[in-house]
């Protein structure tokens, strides 16, 4: 004789593994997009995947988040190969070094793996399409323009930079220069620009040495996260932040006590998750047979049209303009 109950649970383990083998057949055919970071642990690559989760929501995509524990140049390599064997559908990469992992993205490309980079670049020939996180041309007007609007368009400034030979803190501070010369700024002075080496204490004593040889400075512009953050600091602790405003070029993380406390109203950077958001639309819009080149443009969801420029780099948005009423919308 046949118990019921034993039967009954019987078929009950037989169809729960069928909906097991169901359910992973099913992961096995939805397309995945492999993030492929300069490191894990970094909260700056965990906001961009945030963008790459929402944008594969929003599009039916599995995503897969992985990488190596430091950004080594050739860290990224066993990642990008172990992906393709599993026949990911994209990976979406920030290289730590453009020329070495561009032999494994190529194989990539060549086994039809859709390969974007996102914020730092991969060789030209290893990748679709590069997302750049803001357009690098403008950030030394939009760094002015805020400037000018937090002192009034009148008073002395200064430039806290990195180091002197810093590529890109040259070519924003230029752009500084040639923004001030419109007639809207003639009332704002350039007096100094200062180099704190991308080093805190040095950037501090640098803060420092420009609040006690200009009594009449109003204001402080850092373009570089370490600058900004020990500029704020020095701010506070010598109490000038009354008399002084700061901006720059800061992570919200470390910038978020300073503008809780009222020692900085406003400073600037880049938003990562539109990249990681506008990166996934792509994919899907290449998946579907759409082809990048210079001076098309595809729809990145609620991003809009965004257009290729030269070598195929897409400007994922503007510069974020972080105050108290919105930084406790950014995690990084």
């Amino acid at each position: 004789m046949v118990r019921k109950g034993g039967a009954v649970a019987r078929i009950l383990v037989l169809v729960m593994g069928l909906c097991l083998l169901v359910s992973a057949a099913a992961f096995a055919q939805q397309p995945r997009i492999a993030f492929i970071p300069k490191n894990l642990g970094n909260p700056f690559f965990d906001a961009v995947y945030k963008g790459i989760q929402e944008a594969a929501a929003e599009l039916g995509y599995a995503t897969v988040y992985i990488g190596p524990p430091a950004a080594d140049p050739a860290s990224q390599i066993p990642f990008i190969q172990q992906q393709v064997t599993q026949q990911v559908t994209a990976i979406i990469i920030s290289a730590n070094d453009a020329n070495t992992v561009a032999p494994a993205l190529r194989q990539a490309m060549q086994r039809g793996v859709i390969v974007i980079a996102v914020d730092a670049d991969a060789a030209v020939d290893a990748r679709q399409a590069y997302i750049q996180p803001v357009d690098f041309n403008t950030i030394g007007a939009e760094q002015v323009r805020l400037m000018a609007q937090l002192i009034n368009y009148e008073g002395e400034i200064a430039i806290l930079s990195a180091t002197t030979t810093a590529p890109n803190q040259n070519f924003w501070i230029e752009g500084m220069r040639q923004e001030l010369t419109k007639p809207e700024y003639s009332r704002m002075q350039l007096v100094r620009i200062a180099y704190g080496d991308d080093e805190p204490q040095k950037s501090y004593r640098e803060t420092e040495a420009l609040l006690a040889a200009y009594p009449n400075l109003r204001g402080i512009i850092s373009p570089t996260t370490v600058g900004v953050a020990a500029a704020a600091q020095a701010l506070e602790t010598s109490g000038a932040a009354d008399r002084v405003q700061l901006t720059g070029l800061g992570l919200p993380n470390q910038m978020r006590s300073y503008v809780k406390n009222g020692t900085v109203t406003a400073f600037q950077l880049w938003d990562p998750a539109e990249m990681g958001y506008a990166a996934v639309h792509l994919v899907d819009a290449i998946r579907k047979g759409f082809e990048p080149a210079p001076g098309k443009t595809y729809t990145a969801g609620k991003l809009g049209e965004r257009t290729f420029l030269e070598n195929n780099v897409v400007i994922a948005g503007p510069l974020t303009t972080f105050t108290a009423e919105n930084i406790d919308n950014y995690d990084f």
